[in-house]
């Protein structure tokens, strides 16, 4: 599990100062469950020529208890930090427990679409900045440098948008924007993204996306959000390092600090 690949001598998907249009991977619920198919996937990532992600870790993924307790988990993640991969809070729990009498619409996003994971859909201001500050602190205490929050399932209250602003997070991201909390800048940049939870949604997921890669590609950012469960279909797999590969040469790969930090 501890290969992060040499890629010295591999291709960028575009070499620095080749291309002016840019792709982020992210790769969400990264947490010490999830850490060895987090670990392959960014070695074939490499192979392929992406050298450097945006990793959404969860300080307390499901409850199963916090990343610092586990030495090597957060060793791992120095090394990725260290190799220019970044390190983004994601959320603190990634989960929301059903509320009674909540309306329909909210039914449907925190339940049927996201699977109860839409923590930061309606936190109030106090919980939302003690959540994340909580969480940034803990990074911190371990030699960790996030400066992004992605809430999950991108589902961000505007009082929760407030309290990551408050908390100093430079940046957040949705389904369809980049926003720099710094300015209040807001970039639009939809991401591909994948249900996988039932055979239909893998493949409506996949016509969906094959689609929205044609719209998107001739975008100065493309977006690929991949989470652990990808990995598991080939099909949405293959699609995902296909996208890669249709693109090597006509982008640099990078992560959202540093292309903020671009913009800026």
């Amino acid at each position: 599990m501890d290969t992060i690949v040499a890629t010295e001598f591999l291709p960028l998907v575009a070499t620095a100062g080749a291309a002016t249009d840019s792709l982020v991977v992210s790769l969400h619920d990264v947490a010490p469950s999830t850490q060895e198919i987090t670990d392959t996937i960014i070695s074939e990532l490499a192979r392929h020529g992406v050298r450097v992600c945006s990793l959404l870790v969860v300080p307390d993924y499901h409850h199963e208890g916090l990343f610092t307790a586990h030495g090597q988990f957060v060793s791992w993640l120095r090394r990725l930090e260290a190799d220019r991969h970044e390190i983004v809070v994601h959320g603190y729990f990634h989960e929301r427990p059903c509320h009674p009498n909540e309306k329909l619409h909210d039914t449907f996003l925190t339940r049927f679409y996201t699977q109860n994971e839409g923590e930061f859909y309606d936190l109030s201001y106090d919980e939302a900045l003690r959540r994340i500050t909580t969480a940034r602190d803990e990074f911190r205490a371990h030699g960790l440098k996030p400066r992004g929050f992605v809430a999950p399932a991108w589902l961000l209250g505007n009082e929760a948008e407030r309290a990551a602003r408050d908390a100093q997070m430079e940046y957040t991201t949705r389904l369809r924007t980049v926003c720099d909390l710094r300015s209040g800048e807001t970039f639009p940049a939809r991401t591909l993204v994948y249900s996988v939870h039932k055979p239909w949604r893998r493949a409506l997921s996949r016509t969906w996306n094959a689609a929205m890669f044609r719209f998107l590609k001739s975008k100065p950012l493309l977006r690929i959000s991949i989470h652990p469960r990808d990995y598991s279909h080939p099909a949405i797999w293959k699609q995902i390092l296909d996208f890669v590969k249709a693109i090597s040469g006509e982008r640099t790969a990078t992560t959202y600090q540093d292309w903020i930090a671009e913009q800026r």
